[in-house]
């Protein structure tokens, strides 16, 4: 699942053989930390969801894919191959882990069951993301109680090994797995039947709260301009992606308006760095449908942001642009033609940066690919595409689908 040309995976992470069969023999434990029953025995076919309050309603049929794109359920079938493997070797054991850094990876698990249920109506996949975010707040301990974190203070949260030092706290690794806990929160809510089933109500207001106190406030309260105004354009949308989401979450006015002050600052004006997220764009010099920018603030300095991170940029933009929120249909054709013309040129020529200089490798899942759910041509590209083929490629590919399909047909 990782991206091994992404300056942050600093390390690759693999699974001994040796220890796969213990992993394998904890499972059943590793649910167990799932308060709600329904959780607890997921199956390893979707087709056959677990029961929660009653029985869930069959997924509405899905609207014909737009004449010659890859349908839904194919794209689905090719996330199944994956799915259970994945799951067992990887994602349950980060999900596990009290090691933020491991949260980090599992942000791609979370993405891509989340964007299957979206895509399928079926909750085995919702149930999944669930069990990981159980899991990840089961786990989570005292600051005061870690030995070496540098705020031990009453916050709930984790310690890294990968910190320098070793052990300390470590905003990144939260707020890059958070973003995708929130999405999944929002569904539930903008969901009438799951946010009317007890089951899951239960474990949206219990994980909310939790988000609120131990994950925003707590790093705002550490200090916004250190932990949420962060210097690189890709951390900050980390967190303007959370604040957004909240915003639309909250029951709370005063919480409300914070969450918002955060993301119009990430989006409009920072208070610490001259510039902004809406600031950082300009035509790209060589495209100018396109856009371009540097990852710095107030710098337009090429090559600019390089891509595996423009895919955090992005990964935010396109949720903010569905939610109404600040990103225009405008600026979403600019990102089409840069990720179309300066990022990919050709089929297996890929740039490194987003000024379409460097060799890349066309890692493009974790946000640039979600721009297929705004252009039928290119999600045609997306099926042909062979990097980075995994769980979230999948999902994200049956979800523009779908979304593609919803707007043709209305």
């Amino acid at each position: 699942m990782l991206n091994p040309r992404c300056s942050c995976n600093s390390r690759l992470l693999r699974l001994p053989v040796l220890m796969l069969a213990l992993l394998l023999c904890s499972a059943c434990e590793a649910m167990g930390r799932i308060e709600t029953p329904e959780a607890q025995a997921l199956p390893a076919d979707p087709s056959s969801p677990p029961e929660t309050d009653a029985t869930p309603p069959n997924p509405p049929a899905l609207p014909p894919a737009p004449a010659g794109l890859r349908p839904v359920a194919v794209w689905e079938g090719m996330f199944v191959e994956s799915w259970g493997r994945e799951h067992m070797q990887t994602f349950l054991p980060w999900s596990n882990s009290r090691d933020s850094w491991d949260f980090y990876n599992l942000a791609y698990g979370l993405d891509a069951n989340t964007a299957m249920y979206r895509a399928t109506g079926k909750r085995a996949y919702l149930d999944r993301a669930l069990l990981y975010v159980n899991n990840l707040v089961a786990s989570a301990r005292v600051s005061s109680s870690l030995p070496r974190s540098q705020f031990r203070d009453g916050y709930l949260g984790w310690s890294s090994s990968l910190s320098d030092p070793s052990g300390q706290e470590v905003p990144l690794y939260e707020s890059y797995c958070w973003r995708y806990v929130t999405r999944l929160l929002r569904v539930i809510r903008e969901t009438p039947d799951l946010y009317a089933s007890d089951a899951y109500r239960r474990q949206y207001d219990r994980l909310l709260a939790f988000t609120e106190k131990n994950i925003f406030e707590k790093w705002f309260m550490r200090g916004a301009n250190d932990f949420l105004y962060r210097n690189r354009t890709h951390m900050a949308a980390h967190w303007a992606f959370i604040a957004m989401d909240l915003s639309r979450m909250t029951t709370r006015a005063d919480l409300r308006a914070r969450y918002l002050e955060v993301f119009d600052n990430i989006n409009q004006g920072m208070p610490n760095f001259p510039s902004s997220l809406r600031a950082q764009m300009e035509p790209n010099p060589d495209h100018p449908a396109a856009w371009f920018w540097s990852e710095k603030w107030g710098t337009n300095t090429q090559p600019g942001q390089d891509v595996a991170h423009a895919n955090n940029v992005l990964a935010f933009i396109v949720e903010a642009h569905d939610a109404g929120m600040e990103w225009t249909d405008a600026d979403v054709r600019r990102f089409v033609v840069t990720l179309n013309t300066v990022i990919w040129p050709a089929p297996k020529v890929y740039s490194e940066y987003v000024d379409g200089t460097g060799a890349g490798d066309g890692w493009f899942n974790d946000g640039l690919m979600k721009l297929g759910r705004y252009d039928v041509n290119l999600q045609r590209r997306l099926e042909q595409h062979r990097v980075g083929q995994n769980s979230q490629f999948f999902a994200n590919g049956a979800l523009n689908v779908r979304l593609l399909s919803e707007q043709a047909a209305q």
